[in-house]
């Protein structure tokens, strides 16, 4: 079905994809819980009160149903 270098390119970019996903998860929670945990953050929120957090897909995912 695949040829042999066909077939490593497409896993090549699979293991692309997969890692800077993974990297874009590791860096948005740490961003958000710096900010959060930071003076500034702190400030903003006894001011403002807590802010509402947007629900992702990773919310809903199947682990998490009842």
């Amino acid at each position: 079905m695949f040829s042999g270098v066909g077939a490593s390119f497409l896993f090549l970019i699979i293991f692309w994809i997969a890692g800077l996903f993974i990297l874009y998860m590791i860096i948005s929670t740490a961003v958000k819980v710096g900010i959060n945990k930071s003076v500034i953050g702190r400030f903003i929120e006894s001011k403002y009160g807590e802010i509402q957090t947007k629900k992702t897909f990773l919310d809903s995912d199947l682990d998490n149903e009842k």
